[in-house]
């Protein structure tokens, strides 16, 4: 598991400055942007809603789509759970294992709204047909971006680190709710990348998996403190 240090929710009173999100291809060995947090009196940037410098889990959950589910019985392919990932019903979820994230009030029209990494080691995801099962796993969510890369597998042998795996899309996104000791983020759309279709199709010998596929709808409840 990757480091973290705990702490509770912070409501900023000044303004932060964030940096060092990067982004990942397939051949990248670490997807994880680091975020630096500083107070600063003459920043431009408007002070935050919120500030978790780290998550003390929670999990991120994934309402799986019909359509993305018609989509795999066409191509023969089963899904299941891999590590402490669970199934139930329709839904996956994923346990947060660490990371940090920054909220701004989307009205404030500072953009990304939501910055950070949210990261789920040991836990993933298999699509199997016949002998062949791949295995997306150790995901990590970089709101920033907009991608979720994850370290994919094929029959347990590891083909690459920290793929970009799915494009996530918050067009439909909530506010930002606080339940308890948990923030929860819901109605994020995730669809398979142009990379993710790519391998898939390569693994699988077709070419019926496209890019922007509609995986389904992400619930992120992060626990806070």
């Amino acid at each position: 598991m990757r480091k973290t240090t705990k702490t509770g929710l912070s409501f900023a009173a000044a303004g932060i400055l964030v940096a060092g999100i990067t982004g990942a291809s397939l051949t990248a060995a670490q997807a994880a942007p680091t975020v630096h947090l500083a107070a600063s009196s003459s920043s431009s940037i408007p002070a935050p809603a919120a500030a978790v410098p780290a998550l003390l889990g929670g999990d991120t959950s994934v309402a799986l789509d019909s359509g993305f589910l018609g989509a795999l019985k066409t191509l023969g392919l089963t899904p299941s759970t891999a590590g402490t990932a669970k199934l139930a019903g329709s839904d996956i979820s994923f346990p947060i294992t660490g990371g940090s994230v920054v909220y701004w009030n989307p009205k404030d029209n500072y953009r990304p709204y939501v910055q950070g990494i949210v990261e789920h080691d040991g836990s993933g995801l298999n699509l199997t047909a016949g002998s062949t099962t791949v295995t997306l796993s150790n995901f990590t969510i970089n709101p920033g971006n907009s991608i979720l890369y994850g370290d994919v597998s094929v029959n347990g042998k590891v083909a690459v680190v920290q793929a970009d795996l799915f494009n996530l899309y918050g067009g439909t996104l909530k506010p930002l709710q606080v339940e308890g000791n948990n923030a929860v983020l819901t109605g994020t759309t995730v669809h398979v990348s142009a990379d993710a279709a790519k391998l898939l199709n390569t693994t699988f010998k077709t070419d019926a998996v496209k890019s922007q596929l509609l995986v389904g709808v992400a619930t992120i409840t992060a626990q806070i403190k």
